[in-house]
């Protein structure tokens, strides 16, 4: 039946998400926004929606439904040129249906009421909402077109018709064969709304859960300078951003991580002497050298999405991921959110069942980018670079491209991997890949020079978040483990943990916390310079080293602010990812050979004979020689508990030969505003000295735990250099005079109330020592990941064993 002609219009104030069959996902979504949003302080720009049943009306009185049937009816999707052909000729029968004079009415109508309210000068962002988009199990990302920067009504008329015609796309045709939706039951609402000038300052995307971890305690901020299409599309590398959702709610105002993006481009308005009514320009050198955000405004949209993500939870009943558009207004400075929908991708994991992939280490390296997804997979290489070649990919094959567009995905479905030049982690390549289930690496740059057809090679974005083409074929393993009856022992088992890249994906095997990070990891990877040598620059003598370190630190207030800024960040992200469980971290233990190799590092660290039993862990912090730079660590720890809110993290001393060596260095410590026992900071000491046990009792009146380290221990308690090729088949952590060390500190813990734990390499290795910890009453053991399930099963079996109930919890 032809919709009344006076019906077609409806505000996004008049809309809720109640309305998907009326205009679609997307202005259901909209009108949900302005109407329960808007008023909670989310600003979102004022619109309509020209309803579903208007494509209806208009393709009534043209008559061309026999016509799309007969081009529908019978399409095979998998013929693709036979595809494309079909769907020319149904776009062209779509867009040559004259509109009627009623709905031009109002169409206009809308328009001079946007107008009256936003200005003469305002511009329109024209939408395609498909009824059967947006939805939890199906997103339809991209499938229909969008038209922005449409200044007058002829345009605007324009633009709805080419709308309607884009839900004949070859994509969304095929698109919808392989959802099951039925082409002729699938309408098309079209979106009115306000055109945020995101040209003269930045847009992006927010998700409420970490895209490729599905881990749910943070806001994933992604963001470049102009018109949001190309972050959406993937033509640029953006920034991103994290914010920690549970300490943010008590009161933390800080970005958790960040990483700046290339966006080499932008998008503007075009200036009129174009058909399009947009274009891309170069970004400036200024721009890509800086952030597209302050972080202010990052945690204003952090909010924002906070707020929408609880709307659509309480509606729901259940917890809600959202997938968030925001554009920044250059003129007034203000934050929009222009769309809002469920996480597609995530919401689909069983979280009952952990599936790991794991690579053989050390294979050759041929390019790397963003990881999307945790797989691994290999295939020989077909490059494509442009839709005329997409029909020679081959089911099996691993499609290497500058970028992927909506058109690609008829045959992305078939490709083992997906490997682009350009895009973030939040491009049309990634969210594709990640609904697709395919590991994808994007923003690698030059994939399509460096890669040849045919050539074999292996996918990996099992590492954390940089992906990895290897040449030929790595060893890969998958592994899958049913979480949903896995009991917790009485005995803790924690995680050894030192890159921040694998935490929130670690953060998903049974645990306790982390009882080791390693704090000289971050520094080596995320801070790469000496911390003296930020502090004196001058005494470094190597003019391509501090070159080095000027461009590192570029971006902050001071060298000193960089350290602090990057090694809370990488701490930060490890707490937060096993927030609020506990989270042990050690101190710098670098020794004087590895400090000397970061940058500037020669100038400032003695050339010993022995690393292993010199300068190091606790010696320095208080020496004159490194003092500054261990206030720097204490500022950047002061900053995780405090400004971050991650009161979870317990700081652990390394290496502390004498008891006044303790005493000082937790004074220390407290000058720096660590003072043990303030705001719960726990202080633990690194037991890997054998003075540490044969004085337990007075080590133990200055700190609350103590953790074994039994490779120093081993070491010093045989006299064997494991570095030593000649001597090394001698350590052994088993040996029994190992054991009675290790077996004395465990008990001379319990004796002073004391929490005993060990994070050396021993238990990971052997299961009989993991076995034996447990019998003499360690209290947590902190294990390499890759055994954490073994050897969690094996505990449980040893304490029923034992007669010890598993814990409740």
């Amino acid at each position: 039946m032809t919709a009344s002609p006076t019906q077609h219009v409806r505000w996004f104030r008049e809309l809720s998400n109640s309305d998907v069959a009326l205009v679609g996902g997307k202005n259901a979504s909209l009108g949900e926004l302005y109407q329960q949003l808007a008023p909670a302080g989310v600003p979102v720009p004022n619109g309509f929606a020209i309803i579903a049943q208007a494509q209806r009306y208009v393709l009534d009185k043209a008559g061309v439904w026999e016509g799309l049937h007969e081009i529908l009816d019978d399409i095979d999707v998998d013929n693709l040129q036979a595809l494309e052909q079909r769907s020319r000729r149904a776009r062209e029968l779509v867009y040559g249906a004259p509109l009627p004079e009623e709905l031009i009415r109002e169409i206009r109508a809308g328009a001079a009421a946007l107008r009256a309210e936003y200005g003469d000068d305002m511009s329109f962002a024209v939408r395609s909402s498909a009824t059967a988009e947006d939805l939890p199990t199906a997103s339809f990302a991209g499938q229909h077109e969008s038209f922005l920067n449409i200044r007058d009504d002829e345009q605007l008329l324009d633009a709805y018709r080419r709308c309607l015609a884009s839900l004949y796309t070859a994509r969304a045709i095929h698109y919808r064969v392989d959802q099951g939706f039925d082409h002729f039951k699938v309408l098309l609402s079209v979106g009115v709304m306000k055109m945020v000038r995101s040209d003269l300052a930045s847009s992006g995307v927010i998700f409420t859960v970490d895209t490729e971890s599905g881990f749910r305690d943070v806001v994933f901020v992604t963001g470049a300078y102009g018109l949001g299409e190309n972050v959406v599309q993937g033509a640029v590398d953006p920034d991103e951003f994290y914010v920690h959702k549970p300490t943010f709610a008590k009161g933390a105002r800080t970005v958790l991580r960040r990483r700046l993006g290339s966006k080499k481009i932008k998008m503007i308005y075009a200036d009129g002497r174009t058909r399009d009514s947009t274009r891309n320009v170069p970004t400036s050198n200024t721009e890509r050298d800086r952030f597209c955000l302050t972080d202010q405004e990052v945690l204003v949209l952090a909010s924002h999405a906070i707020k929408i993500e609880e709307h659509y939870s309480r509606r729901a009943g259940h917890s809600v991921p959202m997938d968030i558009e925001w554009a920044k207004d250059g003129d007034t400075g203000l934050l929009y959110i222009v769309q809002a929908r469920p996480e597609t991708v995530t919401t689909q994991v069983n979280d009952t069942t952990l599936v790991q992939h794991s690579i053989d280490p050390g294979g050759d390296v041929v390019v790397t980018g963003h990881a999307i997804g945790n797989k691994v997979s290999d295939g020989h290489v077909r490059v494509i670079s442009g839709l005329d070649q997409l029909n020679e990919l081959r089911p099996g094959e691993i499609l290497v491209a500058d970028i992927t567009t909506p058109d690609w995905e008829p045959v992305m479905k078939i490709a083992a991997a997906v490997v682009t030049n350009r895009g973030g982690r939040t491009c049309h390549a990634a969210i594709v890949s990640r609904e697709l289930g395919l590991p994808a690496i994007v923003g690698c740059g030059d994939a399509t020079e460096r890669l040849s057809d045919g050539e074999t090679i292996t996918v990996s974005c099992a590492e954390g978040e940089i992906g990895r083409v290897y040449a030929g074929l790595v060893p890969h393993t998958v592994t899958e483990t049913d979480l949903s009856d896995l009991a917790r022992p009485k005995t803790q088992i924690m995680i050894n943990l030192g890159n921040p890249e694998l935490a929130f994906q670690m953060s998903r095997l049974p645990n306790d916390g982390v009882g080791l990070a390693r704090m000289e990891f971050i520094i080596g990877q995320y801070v790469e310079a000496h911390p003296m040598a930020l502090l004196h620059p001058e005494r470094v003598s190597d003019a391509t080293e501090r070159a080095a370190i000027e461009r590192l630190t570029r971006h902050h207030l001071s060298p000193e602010a960089f350290f602090i800024e990057r090694l809370s960040e990488g701490v930060g992200t490890i707490a937060a990812a096993f927030y609020p469980k506990p989270v042990i971290v050690r101190m710098s233990d670098f020794k004087t050979n590895e400090y000397a190799a970061l940058l500037g590092g020669q100038a400032f660290e003695p050339d010993e004979a022995n690393p292993m039993l010199g300068f190091r862990g606790a010696s320095r912090y208080t020496h004159p020689a490194y003092k500054e730079g261990f206030a720097l660590e204490c500022a950047a720890m002061k900053r995780v508990r405090e400004d971050m809110g991650l009161s979870n993290v317990k700081l652990m001393i390394p290496f502390c030969r004498r008891v006044d060596e303790a005493r000082r260095v937790i004074e220390a410590m407290a000058e720096h505003g660590l003072q043990r026992g303030r705001d719960g900071l726990e202080i633990y000491l690194m037991c890997e000295i054998p003075n540490n046990i044969f004085q337990i009792d007075a080590f133990a009146e200055h700190v609350d735990g103590f953790s074994i380290g039994s490779n120093d221990l081993t070491q010093l308690v045989l006299g064997v250099d494991r570095d030593s090729a000649e001597v090394a088949f001698e350590f052994d952590e088993r040996d029994p005079g190992v054991k009675i060390a290790i077996g004395q500190a465990i008990e001379g813990a319990r004796r002073n109330g004391c929490h005993s734990g060990i994070c050396g390499q021993a238990p990971s290795d052997y299961p009989e020592m993991a076995a034996w910890l447990v019998e003499v009453g360690i209290g947590s053991m902190s294990l390499n990941p890759d055994v954490i399930l073994a050897t969690t099963a094996q505990v449980l079996e040893l304490e029923e064993r034992l007669g010890r109930s598993p814990r409740g919890d």
